[in-house]
């Protein structure tokens, strides 16, 4: 007889079947449990102060320059000069600037506006007309101002200076012409009036002179005319550093300025030291 009794299953098929069910509920508990920590990780990280930060975001620069950057190349227009002086001579404008410098540009028109020392050779001996003034013994030119000493010989002296031209450069441009804007005044100087100051006729003229047995010439002219405007001879003067005015009258300014000259000669030659300034008209 069995064990197990009539119409019971045998102890073997039992026990695999409580194996199997063991099997499928261990099956089933990992498998719930699996669930549950994959549910608890996704909410972790939703409301939570430790939720991880996104990766940041890389941008990759350019080479590291060292030394100066250059500039982009640009096209500018050069910035305009203004003219600090007076213009006296051989220009009265800038527009007659230009109209020389067209005409140099095309044809080598007067080649001398561009030396210092030939204009004022010109200025001393052509404007002027002191022609016995006919050397140059010194010059200075530091950009664009130069100081032109203009002079004699007399006898077998050294050369004598008879004043000290100051010129700048009038106009724009590589090519701007030599203008003469007045004097470097030592031995006879010219005050009054005072530079670049408006004035009209009749006008007093005045200064400082060293010297014996002087006698001052006054003329009045301007660059656009041959003529003197006016002119005064001659006032008595002598000593050391003594001051000298005059009054001269002129008429028939046109041009933006006059030339004042003050000149004296006499011991060696009609005309030995001058000293010039500029003033501007008024009616």
């Amino acid at each position: 007889m069995s064990e197990n009794g009539p119409g019971r299953p045998p102890d073997r098929v039992v026990r695999d079947v409580r194996a199997r069910w063991a099997i499928a509920v261990a099956c089933l508990a990992i498998i719930a449990l699996a669930v549950t920590m994959v549910i608890l990780f996704n909410d972790s990280g939703k409301d939570s102060g430790t939720s991880q930060a996104p990766a940041p975001t890389v941008t990759q620069t350019g080479p590291t320059q060292t030394g100066t950057p250059k500039p982009s190349p640009t096209t500018s227009t050069p910035a305009h000069q203004t003219f600090r002086y007076q213009p006296l001579w051989p220009f009265t404008s800038e527009d007659a600037v230009a109209d020389w410098q067209q005409a140099y540009r095309s044809g080598g028109k007067q080649p001398w506006h561009l030396d210092p020392a030939q204009t004022a050779l010109s200025f001393t001996t052509g404007f002027l007309g002191f022609h016995e003034i006919d050397l140059v013994v010194a010059k200075s030119v530091r950009g664009d101002e130069a100081y032109v000493s203009v002079g004699y010989r007399a006898e077998h002296n050294p050369p004598s200076v008879a004043a000290v031209i100051h010129l700048a450069r009038f106009g724009q441009g590589d090519d701007a012409p030599w203008e003469v804007v007045g004097t470097r005044d030592s031995s006879l100087t010219l005050t009054q009036p005072r530079y670049g100051a408006a004035a009209h006729s009749p006008m007093t003229v005045g200064g400082r002179i060293t010297g014996v047995d002087e006698a001052i010439r006054v003329d009045v002219r301007q660059a656009s005319t041959e003529a003197r405007l006016g002119t005064l001879c001659c006032v008595a003067a002598g000593g050391q550093s003594q001051p000298w005015s005059a009054q001269v009258t002129f008429q028939g300014a046109t041009d933006p300025a006059v030339v004042v000259v003050a000149s004296t000669g006499g011991h060696y030659q009609g005309v030995e030291a001058f000293a010039v300034t500029a003033i501007r008209t008024v009616d």
